[in-house]
């Protein structure tokens, strides 16, 4: 996501590829997973269960070359390491659960815990806290653990050194009415995005896909979906995606895991087709 002090590529080559960015020294940058899930629930203080948001929960995902795996709960998490902050230059960008970041509400972002978490967060330099929620992705350096807002950062006072080492440890999540007192600005502008299918039992019902190709021409991508099936792939698939019918996606899968995944690539290019991604699919 963000973090002061880091390489990156232009903000062009990772929106190419589905990932938000903002380039800043002393500020993470954004990035979204793109896929969406709203699996497992996180329990609320009240005893009551918070959904996962629908944006932001893949099983995995891509970043420089690295992988993340999306942890499957939160419960029990405590980490220690380096905490850094974003401010102004992403005020009013969309973070990966969909939500809009705003610089001063008390938010945060993390590879790989569940969105959203909320996480307390000590300043281990001088001792101050904070509790955040956790509703985008990154920071996708080494040596950064959590990326916060502004309106944290200067809570724990790290605004000027721009980064601090930290703990961070998940919390249940407040009720609804503190929750709302904390996020409101946070939320303003949530992105629409469909409702999961809901199987049997009551829980959503997804199957993973690998995208291969992204195109405004339905030729276009019935041509790649030809050149696929051509080279022996099953089942390559043309998406046309309801609320957006200038956008054709060809699709393969649905996939098990990641080794299906990773599998799949390597045919890819062997073909010469590179780019392509996983995606999440809510299915009836």
């Amino acid at each position: 996501m963000r973090s002061g002090g880091r390489t990156i590529p232009t903000c062009a080559t990772l929106l190419s590829i589905g990932l938000l960015a903002a380039c800043a020294n002393n500020a993470p940058q954004s990035y979204s997973t793109g896929a969406s899930s709203a699996a497992v629930p996180a329990t609320r203080s009240d005893g009551t269960e918070q959904p996962r948001s629908q944006r932001g929960n893949p099983p995995f995902y891509d970043v420089f070359g690295k992988r993340y795996h999306v942890l499957p709960s939160s419960s029990g998490y405590v980490a220690r390491g380096v905490a850094s902050w974003y401010g102004r230059d992403f005020h009013g960008l969309a973070t990966s659960s969909g939500e809009t970041y705003n610089m001063n509400a008390m938010t945060a972002a993390h590879t790989t815990l569940p969105l959203p978490t909320w996480v307390e967060v000590t300043n281990l330099v001088n001792n101050k806290r904070v509790v955040v929620k956790v509703n985008d992705r990154g920071p996708f350096v080494d040596n950064r653990l959590i990326d916060l807002s502004y309106a944290a950062a200067t809570q724990l006072d790290m605004v000027r050194s721009g980064t601090t080492r930290v703990e961070v440890r998940a919390v249940p999540a407040p009720g609804a009415a503190a929750q709302r007192e904390a996020t409101v600005a946070a939320v303003t502008g949530t992105l629409a995005s469909p409702q999961p299918a809901v199987g049997a039992a009551g829980a959503p019902v997804e199957h993973m896909f690998v995208q291969v190709g992204a195109f405004s021409q339905q030729d276009n991508a019935e041509k790649l979906v030809a050149r696929l099936r051509a080279s022996g792939f099953a089942n390559p698939t043309v998406v046309i995606e309801p609320d957006n019918r200038r956008m054709h996606r060809v699709w393969l899968g649905p996939i098990r895991d990641s080794q299906e995944f990773d599998a799949l690539n390597a045919r890819l290019r062997a073909i010469g087709v590179s780019g392509s991604r996983l995606v999440v699919d809510n299915v009836p």
